[in-house]
This record gives C-alpha cells, structure tokens and sequence, in this order.
C-alpha cells in the first residue's frame, strides 16, 4: 500500500537560533520511498544532514531571527502488515547479547532503571519466557497511564508517568522500556509516523508517535505500550536510547514553536 506523509512546523525566534532536527525518515526506509524526502524551508536558508551513532538522520540548520517554517510531504510503500511478534520464546542471557545491544539495558535520561527495578521485578518477576515478560509490561503500562495531551511535558520522565499515571505516547514508552530493561530486556524508544490505517479514524490531531523495540531471540520486535496492538503503517524516523536522542528539533535557544501540523494517510487505490 502507499501513505502519503509530511508536516508543517513554523518557529518564532527574535535572534538567529541554531537548531537540530531529526524530521527525515529512517535511512532503513530509504528504498520504499516512492517520491523525494525533502525539507522545505521558508525562507530559504542552508541546511545540511549528518548521520548520529544511532544511524538516524540529523539536520543542522540555524532559524534566523523573526522566524521559519519548515515543511515536507512524502509518498512511501508499506507492506500493509501489522506489527510482527516475536516467537515464544525465552529470554537471552544478558553474557549472550551482541555488544550494541547492551546500551538498551542501560539506564537513561527518561528511562530510570535504579528508581524503577524493585517495581519491575515485584510486578514481572514471577512472569517466565521473554515475549511473556515483554506482554506484561505492555499491558501494565496501557492500563497504568491515562492518555491525553494536555498531559505532555518535556521533563517527564518514566518515573514520574509512574507516579503520576497520565502521560502522552512517549511517557508510555519511556516507561515500558525503562520497565524491560529492568528485567534484563534490552529495549530503545522510536519515534515516526503513525497514521489511523487498519483501525477507526480517531477524533483528535494527527501526531507524530512514539513507540519501542526489544530484542528477542536475536532480533528487534516493535511494541507500542500506549495503543496496546499491533498496527499497519508506521513510519521510523529515528531511534536510541530515549527521547533524548530522538527530539524531533533541538534548539540551542529560544525558538517557539507556533505551528504543528502533521499528516499520515492511506493512499486509496
């Protein structure tokens, strides 16, 4: 099936603003795209990409002062599946896992594994075999956080969606993956496109999303603690440790944000 995909973000800013945005789709989606990934900027400014240690695609640009606009519309191939589980299977010795995976055990800046672990184990540890423990977790999480945006903010860590119980898609994830992590799962936080594909339209804004893999059996598995089912359609823009290293822009100053506008639909026929 092909989506057709894209935003419109507008920044104000009284002096000239660096900026990092992560808004290009995931090199490993590179070959589905079936019109050209572009970031179109108004005004015109100079822009360059570079690649993190996460393998995500990272632009640098500066906003000058009074502000810009920042846009893009895309066309991709999808092949239509829902979200493939993992077999059931048990869990991978941690002195077994490959020495990049190891990173996705750690703590982090919004997945704090020493605050979370004796929770973890006290709710997890009588669950046996890695897919299980994996389930768990999400459902706990789906049913522990109430969802809604007025909920959002950027200092919200796993912790602290524990605590509080509301959160938005990616306090979901920060928390089931800080959870997995606890019990020796390796997990890392994704962000990108998700639109009402396969499911009934949903009365609300379309958002980017936020969502998490593990490793399993020797391979990475997608699961998305908010929604709690597999989907159709989603659209990796980037992934790492949390959302630290997946902001959608990073500026080094002041530039607020006035417009946010994203797009994410099937292509019928």
């Amino acid at each position: 099936m092909l989506i057709r995909a894209g935003f419109d973000i507008d920044f104000e800013c009284e002096i000239d603003t660096p900026m990092m945005a992560m808004l290009s789709v995931h090199p490993s989606r590179n070959r589905d795209l079936q019109t050209p990934h572009r970031l179109i900027l108004n005004p015109e400014i100079p822009i360059y990409d570079y690649l993190d240690h996460f393998g995500n695609v990272c632009t640098r640009l500066t906003i000058p002062a009074g502000g810009a606009s920042l846009s893009c519309d895309f066309t991709i191939a999808d092949s239509g599946a829902v979200d493939r589980r993992p077999p059931d299977v048990g869990q991978m010795p941690v002195s077994e896992l490959p020495d990049d995976v190891l990173v996705y055990l750690l703590g982090s800046r919004y997945c704090e594994t020493d605050r979370l672990q004796d929770t973890a184990w006290s709710h997890f540890g009588h669950v046996s075999g890695g897919r299980a423990r994996v389930e768990a977790i999400v459902d706990f999480v789906h049913h522990h956080i109430a969802f809604g945006y007025q909920h959002a903010r950027p200092d919200k860590t796993a912790w602290n969606a524990y605590q509080e119980r509301v959160g938005v898609c990616r306090d979901f994830a920060h928390l089931a993956i800080a959870m997995c992590r606890c019990m020796n799962i390796p997990a890392r936080y994704c962000t990108g496109y998700l639109g009402d594909i396969g499911i009934p339209p949903i009365d609300a804004p379309m958002d980017f999303s936020a969502w998490f893999d593990v490793y399993l059996d020797g391979e990475w598995y997608q699961y998305d603690a908010r929604h709690n089912r597999p989907r159709i359609g989603r659209i990796l823009m980037a992934r790492g440790r949390d959302a630290t290293d997946t902001a959608l822009t990073t500026a080094f100053g002041r530039a607020d944000l006035v417009r946010f506008e994203v797009h994410t639909d099937e292509i019928e026929g």
